[in-house]
């Protein structure tokens, strides 16, 4: 019973630990020529900073992003790009700001989802273990780590298949779009050549030249 209560505790203990990061998943439209900063405050130097974004639609899927540490020291910065996914260590306390910037587009606007992970390094150890179950503890701790490490994976793989989705669902609709304008664009045109033509045909047959009494 006690070997039981003790792997329990401990295993408890191990998911507080994988869950002490904290993580802003967020999904923002950015209009055109506008640029939207997000914070997140890091506590002490050595914390490690996660960073994803995706573009899901807008124009060619690209944004310019920066990361600042709160020095207004650029960590990170890209030009148009689509997605991205970093890991920094922050090594100043304070607010870091997440900004992405909407400028290279004049009309279009964009929607973008991203999370923004703050994760203390290193990990706490355990309480100590008695040596009856270290090695039942050793093993469970490999396991939980292992499959900490396999849905983060499935993590990733859904996001980028979510981001596929919402791309190819925007190109669909933009096309949707494109083809209905183009066929009102074409059955105008018949239409107005239809009443080009009847017009023609009026009046080359009602139309007489001048007369003339002799």
């Amino acid at each position: 019973m006690a070997l039981l209560l003790s792997i329990i505790s401990c295993t408890l203990f191990l998911l507080q630990l994988l869950s002490a990061a904290s993580a802003t998943a967020l999904t923002t439209a950015i209009a055109a020529n506008e640029r939207v900063c997000f914070y997140a405050d890091v506590d002490k130097a050595g914390e490690k900073l996660g960073f994803y974004f995706a573009v899901q639609s807008g124009g060619t899927f690209d944004i310019d992003f920066e990361v600042k540490d709160p020095n207004e020291k650029v960590l990170l910065d890209g030009t148009r790009e689509k997605q991205g996914d970093y890991v920094l260590t922050a090594n100043t306390p304070g607010e870091y700001a997440f900004c992405f910037e909407n400028d290279m587009s004049t009309l279009t606007e964009k929607l973008v989802d991203f999370d923004i992970m703050v994760e203390s390094e290193p990990r706490r150890e355990p309480p100590a273990r008695t040596a009856q179950i270290s090695e039942h503890t050793t093993a469970l701790e490999e396991s939980i780590f292992r499959l900490n490490g396999m849905l983060l994976n499935i993590k990733r793989t859904q996001k980028y298949f979510h981001t596929r989705e919402n791309r190819g669902f925007d190109i669909v609709k933009s096309t949707t779009n494109r083809l209905f304008w183009y066929a009102v664009l074409e059955s105008m045109g018949i239409l107005g050549m239809a009443a080009l033509q009847v017009y023609v045909l009026q009046t080359f047959f009602t139309k007489t030249g001048r007369r003339y009494k002799v």
